[in-house]
């Protein structure tokens, strides 16, 4: 069945929705529901949801092809333009109807593509588009392209008119602009060509449109009609064409004035937009005439002082071609009417309005910048032109008009920040007991260069990468350096859940001991102080320290910590401060620091409202308030091309980020295979489960409101129960292994396991199934295991993990989602067991990588526990293939989503199917 297109009629009943983009980590596009997208209109929302349905490139080839006219959001509208770059380059192969199905289009150079992804705008998934990706998905549009036209068995001329008239291979009008120096009256000469075909050496080869009216002298010829039909539609916008066409003028070569290359000029936008291409004098080198532009330098000198207030200098002048303009001649171009002027003998693009209204913007941050100076901050915004205060950026009509430049000094700090692979190489020295991988040593360098401008970092490496020990390694580089002026002798702090602190605490002592350490908890651990000591700690005894570590509930209970001044402040898992409004991220912004890090492994750039408020902890002030980022977004989004470029400019010298699925990063991973391991229902799970089915009906039936959503936790609560055992739900303690499918199951893979003499990690979200998943291990191995769940004593978790690493005798270990998920070095298994679904893949990935990260030496086998029939399967189903829920399953709000679904759609989701649920598999 071929993609509908928009001439296509849609006979289905359609609503607008709301559809997002989600690019996965293997290089998938695909559409899914998103509440906070914008709304499509619903016969576009369906063509594009049945063409993605269809496969990522048929969904490219939709949007390239057959939404060219359609209204789309930003993120969509980017791959829009990547895919109309592909339908733009077939147009010009020279022999795409004789290859038919084996057309190839060849893909951009990978400079081309690698500054498309830059480009790429917050979506779930940015983080995975490269310019590697890009290419990937140029070839399945290649392969779709093929798909399609064996389908429907037509030419790639018939498959694209097909789409949109726009597209057509029977020829291109051109507009051509040139300048004739020798007629003074009129310097310009214009005329209209055609490409009828292509030479031997593809090149194409023009006719004046005068000949057009020749070779498709019969009236009727559909050809002559598409032919015309961009001057036609052209036309209807720009009334001196539509006068040239309704004269005849546009079939014959023209004597142009100034002001009539200038309307060409002034309706560029809309000509190219209508199919026409326009080809420009030669020594324009932009496609345009030159502009005078208002140039600004920032960052000449070092400044006096480093740190977000630095002051930097700046410099205004009005530049052309990149030579300054004297002040006579800015007075002369100003006084030029618009239009175009020769300067220097060359023609110059003049917009009075334009060029005094940037100009005078600048003087104004000229001499703000000569009174106040020019913070480090504000010549970033300057330089992204992301200004969220809008009073440094050039006003939305002098964008065009203006350029801000880094100087020297600002050039090659940013070039330090962007590019930390160029860096001088920093050696913690003999103090680290440990040797650095290169992209480790990359990152040391990276952080140092920020502490030392007093500048906010957010390291954002996967987990695995070692941030731990990259944070260590500045610590010591800083400690030996202490004579510096910018690194008085005072401690740093660090603030964790308090699940890690011993982890901090034991990778200290084994690869930093030299680092003198206060663990600020009420925790048991020869490095804390009784709770007398921990509420009055002064400032002589900190001075002893080099780092003191705390968790984020502690921080809100000793004043002192907030009283002092740091050195560094970093925070580990930086996503406990995404909220803004919570108490503890609120605390954490208030320690003074000279300069501060957050620590996270889970992308930050995707979603808006997180990015804020860990730049509002880093860097306070370089995004503005909440209120003025909001503003700022706002003013990104209707941007025509690439929305959210200035934003990202803007952050990323702040941010590092390294995937270990990057080979370039990190070769020598073992592989990481998820299998499903199916479990049927026994006979007893499956009457609770239709009872509990039953059960459900009736009190929708009964109940609305809150009390409806209640009702709907409570019964999916129920059916995770169910699922996993009888006795879980019924709490009659028997846990017999016949009543559960997962547990037969559990015994399949554990009985191989044993056999092999391997380890494995078993995760579940429930506590109370905790001791009884490790008792009936426990039978199967014959030997006992260990249990970690969020009443495990913190000073006994670094023990249990001490023992399962390092204890050949422990086979398992059986963890509580949410108390063993994050932070743990457990690589000892080859094995990790889901025995019940979070039905929140991010969640699930980061509890895998307890096993999958650096010092494993073996393939990590990951089984996801399902059971057939069940709304397990069901929800994972759409998880796996429609990824309709993925927005809200990544956020973890997979449960209140399906709380909103109507009464029959729900009793449809969680339905059994007996005959699948009771199948041995």
């Amino acid at each position: 069945m071929s993609t509908l297109s928009p001439d296509q009629p849609d006979h289905t009943a359609h609503h607008a929705a709301s559809l997002a983009p989600l690019f996965t980590p293997h290089g998938r596009l695909t559409l899914i529901q998103a509440d906070d997208a914008p709304l499509l209109e619903a016969a576009a929302a369906a063509r594009l949801q049945e063409a993605f349905a269809r496969g990522s490139g048929l969904g490219l080839l939709q949007l390239g092809a057959g939404e060219v006219a359609t209204a789309l959001p930003a993120v969509l509208s980017y791959w829009r333009d990547f895919a109309t770059r592909y339908v733009t380059a077939l147009c010009t192969l020279p022999d795409a109807d004789e290859s038919g199905a084996k057309v190839h289009v060849a893909p951009p150079a990978y400079d081309v593509l690698a500054s498309l992804a830059d480009a790429a705008p917050p979506m779930a998934g940015a983080e995975y588009v490269t310019g590697t990706t890009l290419a990937s998905l140029w070839q399945e549009l290649d392969t779709a392209l093929a798909t399609e036209l064996l389908q429907s068995g037509s030419t790639v001329q018939e498959f694209l008119r097909r789409h949109d008239p726009a597209w057509n291979l029977v020829g291109r009008v051109h507009f051509n602009l040139a300048e004739n120096r020798k007629d003074e009256e009129a310097p310009f000469a214009f005329v209209a060509t055609y490409t009828t075909r292509l030479s031997k050496q593809a090149k194409a080869q023009h006719l004046p449109l005068g000949r057009a009216l020749q070779e498709y002298a019969d009236a009727s010829n559909q050809e002559l009609l598409s032919l015309l039909l961009p001057v036609q539609r052209a036309a209807q916008q720009c009334a001196w064409l539509k006068a040239m066409v309704d004269s005849g003028e546009i079939f014959h070569p023209l004597r142009w004035t100034p002001q009539d290359a200038f309307a060409l000029l002034r309706d560029a936008q809309a000509l190219e937009a209508a199919g026409i291409v326009l080809r420009m004098p030669a020594r324009w080198r932009t496609g345009r005439p030159a502009r005078a532009q208002v140039t600004a330098t920032l960052g000449t000198a070092s400044p006096s002082k480093l740190g977000a207030d630095a002051l930097l200098d700046f410099r205004m002048d009005v530049t052309l071609e990149g030579e300054t303009l004297s002040a006579g001649e800015i007075t002369e171009l100003l006084a030029q009417s618009d239009g175009l002027a020769l300067v220097r003998g060359q023609w110059v693009e003049v917009d009075h309005k334009k060029l005094a209204a940037t100009l005078e913007h600048f003087e104004k941050v000229e001499q703000a910048a000569s009174s106040q100076g020019l913070s480090f901050g504000d010549a970033m915004r300057m330089l992204a032109r992301a200004d969220a205060e809008g009073s440094l950026a050039a006003p939305e009509v002098g964008v065009d008009w203006s350029q801000v430049m880094a100087g020297p000094w600002l050039a090659e700090t940013l070039q330090g920040l962007r590019s930390p692979q160029a860096l001088e190489a920093l050696d913690p020295g003999p103090a680290l007991r440990a040797t650095l991988r290169p992209y480790q040593q990359v990152g040391v360098r990276w952080l140092h260069l920020l502490a030392r401008l007093g500048l906010g970092a957010c390291l954002a490496d996967d987990m695995g990468l070692g941030k731990t020990i990259q944070v260590l390694s500045l610590l010591l580089v800083l400690k030996s350096r202490q004579a510096d002026a910018w690194t008085p002798a005072k401690p740093s702090l660090l603030v964790a859940p308090a699940s890690l602190l011993a982890n901090w605490a034991s990778e200290i002592a084994r690869f930093a001991p030299s680092l003198k350490m206060l663990l600020a908890h009420p925790s048991a651990h020869p490095s804390t102080l009784s709770a007398n000591e921990l509420t009055a700690v002064d400032a002589a005894r900190l001075a002893q320290m080099d780092l003191v570590i705390t968790s984020y509930g502690t921080l809100l209970r000793l004043p002192w910590l907030k009283d002092t001044a740091w050195r560094l402040v970093v925070v580990d898992e930086a996503q406990a401060i995404k909220n803004p409004n919570a108490k503890q991220t609120r605390a954490v912004k208030q320690l003074g620091a000279e300069a501060r890090i957050a620590l996270t492994g889970t992308p930050v750039e995707n979603r808006l409202g997180d990015l804020w408020s860990i730049f509002d902890f880093i860097n306070p002030g370089l995004l503005g308030s909440s209120k003025q980022f909001t503003a700022l977004v706002k003013q990104l989004v209707e941007r025509e091309h690439n929305p959210y470029g200035p934003l990202r400019e803007l952050v990323r010298p702040y941010i590092l980020r390294r995937m270990k699925t990057d080979k370039s990063v990190i070769a020598d991973l073992p592989d990481k295979t998820e299998v499903k391991a199916y479990c049927p229902l026994s006979r007893k799970q499956a009457a609770l489960y239709e009872a509990a089915v039953q059960e459900l009906a009736t009190h929708l039936e009964q109940t609305d409101g809150i009390r409806r959503r209640g009702v709907v936790l409570a019964a999916l609560m129920r059916f995770k129960q169910i699922c996993n055992h009888p006795s879980q739900w019924l709490g009659d303690n028997a846990w017999a292994e016949d009543d559960s499918g997962k547990w037969a199951r559990l015994r399949e893979l554990a009985e191989v396991i044993a056999a092999k003499q391997e380890k494995v990690l078993v995760f579940t979200q429930f506590r109370e199934m905790t001791a009884p998943i490790a008792t009936f291990l426990a039978s199967v191995f014959g030997r006992s295991g260990l249990v970690l769940h969020g009443e495990t004593e913190v000073k006994k978790r670094h023990e249990l993990v001490h023992r399962f690493q390092d204890d050949e005798a422990i086979p398992f270990f059986v963890l509580s989602l949410k108390a063993g998920g994050a932070g743990l070095n457990l690589t000892a298994a080859s094995h990790v067991i889901h025995f019940d679904r979070w039905w929140n893949p991010a969640v699930e990935n980061q509890a895998t990588d307890r096993a999958f990260r650096i010092g494993q030496k073996k393939n990590v086998l990951v089984h996801k526990f399902v059971c057939r029939g069940t709304v397990e399967e069901k929800i994972d189903d759409l998880i796996e293939s429609k990824r309709q829920l993925s927005s809200n399953l990544l956020e973890g709000a997979a449960d209140l989503m399906l709380t909103e679904m109507k009464d029959d759609e729900l009793l449809k989701l969680v339905a059994l199917d007996i005959r699948a649920a009771m199948e041995e598999t």
